[in-house]
């Protein structure tokens, strides 16, 4: 079995339907997928047993290719056109000396 790496954010405890709840980010080499888990627990279970569960419904999901999930695409910036960087400190330079801004 192949070792992925897994980030867990937003695990809470839904008293309502009585299950732990959590959306788990599996990293598959390049790829981030991103799957709303849920297993029905008591609020008595420990929390490494939680994510332990939630963990493996994660990575069942992500091997068998099915499930909603979200993926997560690294940002790449776009290429400028010739154009300088914005500078904010330059830009406020420009809007002080316009001209007639100067008091009578």
């Amino acid at each position: 079995m192949q070792t992925r790496p897994i980030q867990m954010t937003d695990v809470l405890y839904n008293a309502a339907n009585q299950c732990f709840e959590a959306l788990v980010t599996v990293q598959d080499g390049k790829q981030m997928r991103r799957y709303a888990c849920a297993i029905d627990a008591p609020i008595t279970m420990s929390f490494r047993d939680a994510a332990d569960g939630l963990s493996r419904q994660a990575l069942r999901r992500h091997a068998q290719g099915r499930g909603l999930s979200s993926e997560v695409l690294r940002h790449v910036p776009a290429q400028r056109a010739g154009r300088r960087s914005f500078d904010p400190l330059r830009w406020l330079e420009e809007v002080i000396n316009l001209p007639g801004r100067d008091a009578a």
